[in-house]
């Protein structure tokens, strides 16, 4: 009975189907040609998926069917009706057309390739050309498209185009740009031909310029497709997905969004940068393109690291994936201290390696990896590099004093752009290098290796903190270490939550060793006042830069034997419990605690009975609030859930009292 009554709802459940899409006798072409007009794609292919069920040769059906899943980029159910249109009809040369077309679009370039081969060149003319031109640029042959490209109309602005991707593919990008503003030019601007403008100024780090672009763009399609929904998943609005429509294609606002969020990015602007990816049109995650899905991993790894590994890894499955997801991929990994995952990963993928990492990233990932087991070894590695980046630094330095002398301009622009990136690839390799010793608590050997590059890196903001960091480590260094600090705190006096905390706690606790105790009251209080005004604005934002500034200057105080001022200022540091105790305030404030009781149990100190119960009710306290905070820092590879009774603030909390009152007792 049971099997009975589900056959008759499915049939039930089929007729209302039916019934549902059935259109009236002598209106069939006029309904299906109506919503193909207003661009109802979807629409009109569950009306065409019906036609098909009753004719599935339908030549009219297989043709708007594939024109309609081609214009919402559905390229592969385009290929499977093209192909069997091309069976059907073998003499009709623009099947062949559409299908090589579909097929160059669904990344299936060498059947692309065959089948534009048997196409009839006199009845398709110049678009013939243009097709294979395209397979060509998609494969990357470089040669192979400029052949196709050198025999297509010179003059027709498509050509004028493609030769503009051309020369960004050969990273001509001033060459570029002057094609597109050629085509612009002849067409007037379109939104794909600012977009490209915009890469070109990207490229050369002329981000004003791209921006102002990326402008034009937005702007074009708030005003013209109010539809699509900018802004609106930043402003908070719960909106549905606009889908891949052709429209969302011809706009540009998608590849627009991205860009604009590369640019934030490169300027360190990360919020401006996500805030890009939440303006653009709201999407599901299915119907995200690789592009956005890549940036939307790379740009939240700071909140969700875990989801950033799972779009990366799932990206690398995909054909094509951008091609910087793969070095990501293996530089997150090594970031996060998951080397033998990179390791895995470069050796699974060994065509991957040569092909989508540069010699540079090779190399400097190599010694990181080899880091683990051997360091010395990769110390060699890693001095080869560096003399390597030396060489090619002092080179560029060269080129850009010629430049400056013969007063050209763009020269010492191009030499300048160089030198930049020159640098900018030599500070990893160094930082890396010098970790080797910091890990060893070698701290005068990573001074000396610091000193060896002063000659290009005294001033790079990452040299000058790493160098502070250093010299603060060192006894005695204290003013040496304010020296470099200041700078960078005076930079940003004005947001000084912007600055790490552990940046204005060192300088805090170099002040109070050199007597300057005025100095690190004074800044304390602007970072207390600054958290009181941010306070307001978000009562619900945890900050602890004033928190981890206590904590350190308390740490400082145990470290010295001075446990009855230290121990009170670490827990009056954590004061209001609710908004400053977290996993890492948590983890430097119980250090001292445990050193406490150790000196305690070794009777090496003893505390006075205020103290004691200051202590007990800090620990009371930390069980309260510290039920739902964590001990443990997620494992990004790993979603299994903590032990959530022992791997807590309260757990530790409670703990800790023990031990506590058993030394006390």
């Amino acid at each position: 009975r049971h099997s009975g009554n589900g056959e008759n709802q499915s049939g039930r459940q089929h007729l209302l189907h039916t019934m549902a899409l059935r259109i009236p006798e002598g209106q069939v072409t006029a309904t299906i040609y109506g919503l193909i007009k207003a661009h109802q794609y979807d629409e009109a292919t569950r009306y065409l998926q019906a036609q098909l069920e009753g004719a599935p040769q339908s030549r009219a059906a297989l043709s708007l069917m594939g024109y309609c899943a081609f214009q919402m980029q559905d390229f592969a159910t385009a290929v499977e009706c093209y192909e069997q249109l091309t069976k059907l009809f073998p003499d009709v040369e623009s099947y062949k057309a559409y299908y090589s077309q579909a097929l160059s679009k669904a990344c299936l370039y060498e059947d692309a390739m065959q089948i534009s081969m048997q196409l009839d060149t006199a009845k398709l003319q110049g678009k013939l050309f243009k097709l294979q031109a395209t397979i060509k640029y998609e494969e990357g042959d470089v040669a192979g498209t400029r052949s196709f490209l050198e025999q297509c109309p010179q003059d027709d602005p498509d050509t004028i185009v493609n030769f503009g991707c051309l020369l960004c593919m050969e990273e001509k990008y001033d060459e570029a740009a002057r094609r597109f503003q050629e085509a612009v030019n002849i067409t007037g601007a379109k939104p794909f031909l600012s977009y490209n403008m915009a890469l070109c100024f990207y490229r050369t780090k002329q981000y004003a310029l791209a921006l102002k672009h990326i402008a034009d763009i937005i702007e074009k399609g708030i005003r013209e497709h109010p539809e699509l929904s900018v802004g609106m998943t930043t402003e908070g609005v719960d909106v549905r997905s606009v889908g891949n429509t052709k429209v969302l294609h011809e706009s540009a606002l998608i590849e627009a969004f991205n860009l604009k969020a590369a640019i934030e990015y490169q300027l360190k602007n990360m919020d401006a940068a996500k805030e890009a990816l939440t303006d653009m049109p709201p999407r599901s995650e299915e119907e995200l393109d690789h592009v956005t899905l890549h940036n939307q991993a790379l740009m939240n790894m700071d909140t969700d690291a875990t989801g950033g590994f799972e779009k990366l890894q799932f990206l690398l499955q995909q054909v094509p994936f951008p091609p910087e997801t793969f070095s990501n991929l293996l530089l997150l990994y090594c970031k996060h201290e998951l080397y033998d995952m990179a390791a895995d990963v470069m050796a699974e993928n060994s065509d991957l390696t040569f092909k989508n990492l540069s010699q540079y990233v090779y190399e400097y990932l190599d010694a990181v990896i080899t880091q683990q087991t051997a360091a010395q070894e990769a110390f060699r590695k890693f001095d080869l590099l560096a003399n390597q980046h030396l060489e090619q630094l002092r080179k560029l330095t060269k080129q850009v004093q010629e430049a400056r002398q013969h007063q050209d301009d763009d020269a010492v622009k191009r030499a300048v752009n160089e030198y930049d990136e020159a640098l900018e690839r030599y500070i990893p390799v160094l930082m890396a290098q010098a970790k080797i010793y910091w890990d060893a608590g070698n701290y005068a050997q990573v001074e000396k290796i610091f000193r060896k590059s002063v000659e290009f890196c005294n001033e790079h903001d990452i040299w000058k903190l790493n160098v502070a960091h250093v010299l603060f480590m060192q006894e005695g260094k204290y003013r040496e270490a304010i020296g470099f600090y200041e700078p960078i705190v005076r930079r940003n006096f004005d947001n000084l939550l912007g600055i790490s905390a552990i940046v204005l706690a060192n300088l805090c606790v170099s002040y109070i060793m050199t007597s300057q105790n005025d100095q690190a009251e004074e800044l304390m209080k602007k970072i207390e006042r600054e958290e009181e005004n941010g306070a307001y604005d978000d009562p619900d934002k945890k900050v602890y830069h004033l928190c981890i500034v206590n904590l350190v200057i308390g740490t400082l105080y145990c470290s010295k034997g001075n446990y009855q001022f230290g121990i009170s200022r670490i827990m009056k540091s954590l004061e209001p419990y609710s908004r400053k105790l977290g996993l890492d305030t948590w983890f430097y404030a119980k250090r001292c605690f445990l050193a406490l009781i150790e000196g305690m149990a070794k009777q090496l100190f003893v505390l006075n009975d205020s103290t004691v119960h200051e202590v007990l009710d800090f620990f009371d306290a930390c069980e309260v609030h510290g039920r739902t905070i964590t001990t443990v820092e997620q494992d990004p590879l790993n979603s299994e859930p903590f032990d959530a009774g022992r791997n807590t603030v309260a757990y530790e909390a409670r703990y800790l009292k023990a031990l506590f009152l058993r030394v006390v007792q």
